[in-house]
């Protein structure tokens, strides 16, 4: 009797050791499935099916929950086990902040989705938090060490391969986004003159410098005439591709309504509604626009919230701020004041964003009015294009190392 009793007993590890070995196979196996399916690149839903089936089947688990990173660095339970919907939609972002290593989970938790679980796996690398696995429903009498180290092994492998997903993903969104703000700059760029009129009695003459592929400032001139010229200049809130498209249609506004002889304060009004139904009030723009009489000498401008340009004649210096607000925030604008001066010398009219004001040197200080009325002084005899290197030596030699906060634009003017 004895004897049989061993045997059987035997015969039963033997059949507990091949269960084991079985299981152990199984487990092999699936871990091969799954590492091929991410070799053939198999989708995110097709791996969390097969994650979810292991869990389940392999080894045996009966709640569980994978947290995942997204775009936005939050966390989304992305597979789950035997738990309610409405129970996964349980906001436990502050606690996945505090667990940094794997965790029994205590009964007094007060989460009631955490509350489901008996312990908890982080996956990281490099530090970097990749996703928190919530495991319950073991039996007692369950290998449960090697269990985990299964399952900890297994969900690396599938977290890796979704973040690699996420951030090929992100890299792919990022190069299109490269490549559209690429595009946006070259349609920027024919908007801008390059070329501008010269010894008619008047010459005009640019720089334009944007920080970034595509700026928001702008500059434009129409000859609408003999002896007659429109110039502006402007800055458009914010950047990028809205800004340019932005800009392109403004600037098809402005040349139209300027062709067709619109009077400044009906151009003005006239760009406030298309900026207003272009933008619906997300963005403005600050605008100066001149027009000059070559037969009559007289130069009218509106000022649209826009830094004061400067007219320097006679050896004095004179700032052109009348005008009215931005454009683009009132639908109905503010009375909007025309300025009229009468050109009786050579004159030069230096129009500017602020790129120009928010320079500053190795010290932290900005160009201050005193040197720009005496740089403006000394050189506004000299041909547009002439005083704008002048003056961009002047702002290379005071900045120093230092970069350009911002885009630089200038507009010079000169009438003889």
């Amino acid at each position: 009797m004895s004897d049989f009793t061993n045997i059987r007993t035997g015969l039963s590890a033997v059949d507990n050791l091949e269960r084991q070995l079985h299981l152990k196979q199984l487990q092999i196996n699936r871990l091969l499935n799954i590492t091929q399916a991410i070799n053939n690149n198999v989708n995110a839903k097709g791996l969390f099916e097969m994650y979810e089936s292991f869990l389940s089947w392999e080894m045996g688990v009966k709640k569980m929950a994978l947290f995942l990173r997204q775009t936005d660095d939050s966390w989304c339970c992305s597979a789950s086990l035997g738990l309610e919907n409405e129970l996964l939609k349980t906001d436990i972002q502050d606690r996945l902040s505090r667990i940094t290593k794997l965790e029994n989970i205590n009964d007094a938790d007060e989460n009631p989705l955490i509350k489901e679980f008996e312990v908890v796996i982080p996956v990281a690398h490099k530090d970097e938090p990749l996703a928190y696995v919530f495991l319950g429903g073991f039996g007692e009498d369950e290998d449960l060490y090697n269990k985990i180290q299964f399952i900890t092994a297994i969900t690396n492998i599938v977290a890796v391969a979704i973040e690699n997903k996420r951030l090929f993903k992100k890299q792919i969104e990022q190069q299109s986004i490269k490549r559209e703000i690429e595009l946006a700059g070259e349609m920027q760029r024919t908007m801008i003159p390059t070329i501008f009129p010269k010894g008619k009695g008047y010459e005009l003459a640019s720089i334009y410098q944007p920080k970034m592929g595509v700026g928001g400032d702008y500059l434009d001139y129409v000859e609408v005439g003999v002896g007659r010229f429109t110039f502006c200049i402007g800055d458009i809130s914010g950047k990028g591709v809205a800004a340019a498209f932005l800009m392109a249609n403004f600037q098809a506004t402005f040349q139209s309504l300027v062709r067709q002889g619109s009077d400044l304060d009906v151009l003005v009004r006239a760009l406030n509604e298309a900026v207003l139904r272009t933008a619906k009030g997300d963005k403005f723009i600050t605008f100066f626009v001149a027009e000059y009489n070559l037969i009559t000498q007289k130069l009218r401008y509106i000022n649209a919230g826009h830094n004061p340009p400067f007219l320097i004649m006679n050896g004095k210096v004179q700032q052109l701020d009348k005008g009215s607000v931005f454009l683009g925030t009132f639908e109905d604008m503010p009375a909007c004041e025309i300025g009229e001066v009468h050109i009786t010398n050579e004159a030069l009219i230096l129009t500017y964003t602020d790129g120009l004001t928010d320079v500053r040197n190795e010290e932290g200080d900005f160009l201050d009015e005193t040197f720009g009325h005496r740089f403006m002084l000394d050189h506004y005899k000299l041909n547009a294009e002439a005083f704008n290197i002048e003056l961009m030596e002047e702002i290379n030699n005071f900045k120093g190392n230092t970069g350009f906060p911002d885009d630089l634009t200038v507009l010079t003017c000169k009438i003889y």
